[in-house]
């Protein structure tokens, strides 16, 4: 019973409409209803900027981190690790779902990438920050986020299953699930990228001005 309680309450953390709030209280529109009509980090950078992306995409991963660690409210959790590993994917898969259908916003949300990439920072953190690592270093190189996110995502699993050999068999199918998923969820984005059509965030502007200079 106690498991079903956090369950629905990681899905109402998940829930929250970073992007859409901070839309509509400080700039007066509804995120989903522009650019690519999503309502996650990527089109919070595109439409509100690197400062206010950023937030967005902080915020997001916050509400997986914050669902997972649920899981120590059970006492059982202590003693199990693998019962403790169980709970905390189950506790952000919720809280994930509760971000790419969320209650609080008529269920039109984001492609939950930032929450599922706080999630894994919640539950394995020395992955997570190889995943930043090949997020920044694509975000540096061709300034998409969808790309940056992407090649993240595809990481994961290489991370989990072929370089911290990750022995417990939930945690290398979750990460066999989320390489599949962050490819579903960016179909359109990959055949923007394919077309050259899909948008750069404005970043790195000094870079790029020292390179028009040359």
């Amino acid at each position: 019973m106690n498991e079903i309680l956090l369950l629905i309450l990681a899905y109402l953390i998940g829930s929250i409409p970073t992007s859409v709030w901070v839309s509509k209280s400080l700039f007066g529109f509804d995120i989903r209803e522009y650019g690519s009509g999503n309502a996650g980090a990527t089109n919070a950078y595109r439409l509100l900027g690197p400062k206010w992306g950023t937030f967005v995409m902080i915020a997001d991963m916050l509400k997986a981190i914050v669902a997972v660690k649920l899981a120590y409210f059970l006492h059982d959790s202590f003693e199990y690790e693998l019962y403790l590993i169980n709970m905390q994917v189950g506790l952000g898969l919720a809280a994930v779902l509760g971000h790419i259908y969320p209650i609080w916003a008529k269920f039109k949300g984001g492609k939950g990438v930032a929450t599922l990439f706080g999630m894994v920072l919640g539950i394995q953190p020395n992955v997570a920050l190889c995943c930043v690592g090949v997020f920044i270093l694509v975000l540096f190189l061709t300034r998409w986020v969808s790309l940056s996110s992407i090649l993240a995502g595809i990481a994961f699993p290489i991370f989990i299953l072929a370089i911290f050999n990750e022995p417990e068999h939930v945690y290398r199918a979750f990460a066999i699930i989320v390489g599949v998923l962050i490819l579903f969820t960016h179909q359109k984005n990959i055949i923007r990228i394919i077309r050259g059509s899909e948008s750069k965030v404005p970043i790195f502007k000094l870079r790029d001005r020292r390179r028009n200079r040359r």
